[in-house]
């Protein structure tokens, strides 16, 4: 996921060495034969390693590739680290291991919360010690590492120090997030190795009920359906929440049209970095990210970050981004659980699985595994989902070509300060972990796609069914509307955490929507200002706060506000949708 711990204060902070620090090694003797390499590839690859989009023969072909190059690093035992989700537990426990038996590179797979990822690398960068040879970190970090000259740009290192331990069949333009961990210099900084992104989720079988649909029709003169707007969501969150079958209930049971959580807890910030603003209708259109204002509310000029506040030509306080807080608050205590204001993002993502929630207009997709066990309320007896997922519904202010979504892309990432021979046999260790051999079975472990050639799969074709819309989504042109943050957060630890901050207080009460974004504005900038006199390239230059009318006069972002910030309802036809998605529309 995105953010951090509130102890995270910023890559370019002062960090105390923690103890404990790691440094390259004589490596011990190793008897391992690369005859045992070849016979564990042949295990793996027939036990484990199947399916996959490469024949048996190309499969073998890429392991012999890793058994030669590995040949220097034999012996070593190599330290990376990834948070803690599915798709890493999977490379923890299985991936490692193989990698090991095939190349005679012994590999320690840490799992740990993802605040103390960015806490052990900024630890690393500032103490100038080896902890990790290599980082499993959010590609929301691009503005930040592209900015610094403590990552390794991979273009510059597969190129030069790394071309030798470069896999021929890495095979980039098959990755789908390889625009997300590009830096404003068209250099790869990062490899991405997971992926998931929110998305609308609601009950199929409800929303297809005859009795329901009428039900919802009666009261509100339109179409049960998936919301393309909130003013639908809306509808649709109240109609279940209290008017459904007169009460609020589907067989007896206590319904609700709206599913969310409001702790205040790091989480809290990712609720909304991870493009919350920008699906309301903030900042400009442009892909992956607005131009010059981004989802963040940050306006840049020739790649430096020059305001966040509506004074100087930003959109973190508009009109648009206090519409987006003024919702989230309501529809949390209007239409949700009440437990759910006390929950976290951890706490809350089960619930809809419970049964008893009617859809989620901000749901990860990296609860799909979960979602799909035997035996859960919202599983079939044939094991086929009775919900299904569709394309977020856009706030009042969003226009046509605006991004729509966030998508999370966990990537590899390089330290200057990592021994060569430790970054070498990591980067062999990262290439394995995202091969075309093993890609695809990853895949289905955690489904967290990052390949093209794993969606178009003939496994997932044939089995499509059973992922809710999560293979039609990915195989569609509409993914490219869900990026992650941009090059435009030139130090994302450190803005990250005053976003939950600012966001709490409004979900208490303790302050309005405007004083929250007001606030929130006026901190981010303090950080843009104390980033602007260190320099460097692409570094902060501030405008001079100006009249918000003078930016409000000009093309695009900020916008003033809307006189009307419901707009009409509209809904699709889920089943339309897919068959456009499949259509490739």
């Amino acid at each position: 996921m995105r953010a951090t711990r509130s102890a995270a204060a910023g890559l370019t902070a002062v960090v105390v060495m923690a103890a404990g620090c790691t440094q390259s090694a004589e490596r011990p003797a190793s008897d391992f034969r690369e005859a045992d390499g070849r016979a564990a590839a042949q295990r793996w690859v027939s036990e484990e390693f199947t399916p996959s989009t490469l024949s048996r023969d190309q499969q073998l072909a890429e392991m012999e590739w890793f058994i030669k190059a590995a040949a220097p690093y034999r012996g070593m035992q190599i330290n990376v680290v990834s948070e803690t989700i599915t798709t890493h537990e999977y490379e923890s426990r299985q991936l490692a291991k193989a990698f090991t038996e095939i190349t005679g590179i012994r590999i320690k797979h840490d799992l740990i919360q993802e605040g103390d990822v960015v806490e052990k690398l900024q630890t690393q960068i500032q103490g100038d010690q080896n902890i990790y040879d290599a980082y499993v970190n959010d590609s929301d970090l691009i503005g930040t590492h592209s900015r610094g000259d403590y990552v390794i740009p991979l273009s510059d290192y597969m190129a030069g120090e790394g071309k030798n331990v470069t896999s021929p069949t890495l095979d980039l333009d098959d990755f789908i997030g390889i625009s997300f961990t590009t830096g404003p210099d068209k250099k790869i900084y990062q490899l991405p190795d997971q992926q998931f992104a929110n998305l609308y989720w609601f009950r199929y079988d409800w929303f297809t009920d005859p009795e329901i649909k009428k039900q919802f029709r009666d009261a509100y003169g339109y179409d049960l359906g998936v919301p393309v707007n909130w003013a639908a969501y809306e509808d649709i969150a109240d109609f279940f929440t209290n008017k459904v079958n007169g009460n609020g209930t589907i067989d007896g049971t206590k319904v609700y049209g709206h599913m969310d959580y409001g702790r205040k807890d790091p989480s809290l910030g990712w609720r909304f970095t991870d493009a919350w603003l920008s699906m309301a209708g903030n900042g400009d259109a442009g892909s992956p990210n607005g131009l010059p204002v981004d989802e963040w509310g940050i306006r840049v000029e020739n790649c430096r970050p020059v305001g966040s506040s509506v004074t100087r030509g930003g959109d973190v306080n508009g009109p648009a981004s206090v519409y987006a807080l003024t919702k989230y608050v309501d529809w949390l205590k209007k239409y949700a659980p009440k437990e759910a204001a006390g929950m976290n993002f951890s706490e809350s993502g089960p619930v809809p699985a419970q049964g008893h929630i009617a859809q989620q207009v901000f749901w990860y997709t990296s609860f799909t595994a979960d979602m799909t066990k035997p035996g859960l309320p919202v599983v079939n007896s044939d094991g086929t989902p009775k919900w299904r997922i569709a394309p977020s519904p856009h706030g009042a202010y969003w226009k046509e070509g605006n991004k729509l979504g966030y998508q999370d892309a966990g990537a590899w990432t390089l330290l200057r300060n990592t021994p060569q021979d430790r970054r070498a046999a990591a980067w062999l260790y990262a290439q394995f972990v995202t091969s075309k051999t093993v890609s695809l079975k990853k895949s289905i472990a955690g489904l967290t796609f990052i390949r093209d050639s794993d969606i178009r799969s003939d496994y997932f074709a044939e089995n499509s069914a059973d992922y809710g819309g999560l293979i039609e989504f990915y195989g569609s042109p509409a993914r490219e509307q869900w990026t992650p943050t941009g090059t435009n957060v030139p130090d994302y630890p450190r803005l990250a955490q005053l976003w939950w901050q600012n966001v709490a207080t409004a979900v208490t009460g303790e302050t309005t929507a405007q004083q929250s974004m007001d606030n929130l504005a006026k901190q981010q900038d303090d950080i843009l200002s104390r980033l602007e006199r260190r320099g460097g390239d692409c570094a902060p230059k501030l405008n001079p706060e100006r009249d918000a009318q003078f930016w409000y006069d000009q093309p695009g972002a900020p916008a003033p506000k809307l006189a009307d910030e419901r707009g009409k309802p509209a809904t699709l036809d889920y089943d339309e949708l897919i068959a456009q998605w499949k259509a490739g529309n």
